[in-house]
């Protein structure tokens, strides 16, 4: 369900109706209907709309979720509060997230950039950890953006090129920013699928996903692990696969798992005995979801 109080309070302030949309805007009556109803937009609607009363989409529409854990993200992202749950998500998953794939960010410096728009970082810090860490924070609000969408190629991508776009591999010519990659690599000493079989691969992978009836948290495991494998992005696969699996969980009212930097190793060994020993990985993520639910325990949120 979708709230409109924001577009109801504008069309108070301009001293019109939802039906005097049909004829400034050209908006349909079918669309002026579904937002008495409370259903979703198009995004082409809510552009005429934005543009017309001078505003963001997100001014005029907010999004109703029966997961509690969502909603109290997406009010505090919109709110812009501090000192949430939005707030700690972001500062911990981009500081474990990003420092698991090698960042030289500590928590305090990856919190300060957070919540300040600052930097106090040592000598010998690389501007792609700055970058990257500021572009995880956009990654995350995409991902709270889209989580009640069905999980998509175009997601995904989209997860990688807000991630890695500006950095110093976008500059090269042949690295591909949120397309697949076109050059082999190797994760762990273990070859992935070739840059030839990654489209069909991930087709494949969501397809099979994307058709379960239900979709339970080791569901969620095991499309990581799959995605882990065939590794499908020239880098950034492990921090995108996080990002799935944040979106996921809180698309299907699971509490989310937060890998820790602490748990590195057991986590890089549940992917790499995935096929021999499942249940590396899953407890791994548990855990992961344990280290969640402190946080939800916190700010008095409801669980599953």
């Amino acid at each position: 369900m979708y709230s409109y109080k924001g577009l109801e309070t504008k069309l108070k302030e301009r001293g019109i109706g939802r039906s005097d949309l049909t004829k400034m805007l050209g908006i349909s009556s079918r669309t002026i209907a579904k937002i008495a109803k409370g259903e979703k937009l198009s995004r082409t609607v809510m552009g005429k709309l934005a543009a017309f009363f001078a505003c963001t989409p997100e001014d005029l529409v907010c999004e109703r979720s029966n997961n509690p854990i969502l909603q109290v993200l997406r009010e505090e992202k919109r709110a812009k509060i501090s000192g949430g749950l939005y707030h700690e998500l972001q500062v911990l998953m981009t500081y474990n997230s990003n420092h698991i794939e090698g960042s030289r960010l500590t928590e305090d410096q990856t919190r300060l950039i957070f919540e300040t728009n600052t930097l106090n970082v040592g000598d010998g810090v690389p501007v792609d950890d700055v970058l990257e860490t500021v572009h995880h924070f956009r990654a995350i609000d995409y991902v709270i953006d889209c989580a009640d969408e069905t999980l998509s190629e175009e997601i995904i991508k989209k997860l990688h090129g807000i991630l890695k776009h500006d950095t110093k591999d976008s500059t090269l010519e042949w690295f591909a920013v949120g397309d697949y990659k076109k050059r082999p690599n190797v994760v762990g000493g273990r070859e992935t699928v070739k840059p030839k079989d990654v489209p069909q691969c991930m087709k494949n992978l969501l397809d099979d996903y994307n058709g379960k009836s239900e979709i339970s948290v080791e569901d969620i495991i095991a499309f990581h692990a799959a995605f882990e494998m065939i590794h499908p992005f020239q880098d950034g696969n492990g921090r995108v696969g996080r990002l799935i699996a944040l979106k996921e969980c809180l698309r299907y009212n699971i509490v989310p798992f937060l890998i820790e930097d602490s748990k590195k190793a057991f986590y890089y060994r549940g992917l790499s005995e995935w096929d021999n020993e499942k249940g590396y990985l899953i407890d791994t993520c548990l855990d992961g979801q344990d280290t969640f639910r402190h946080l939800l325990k916190a700010f008095e949120i409801g669980q599953d």
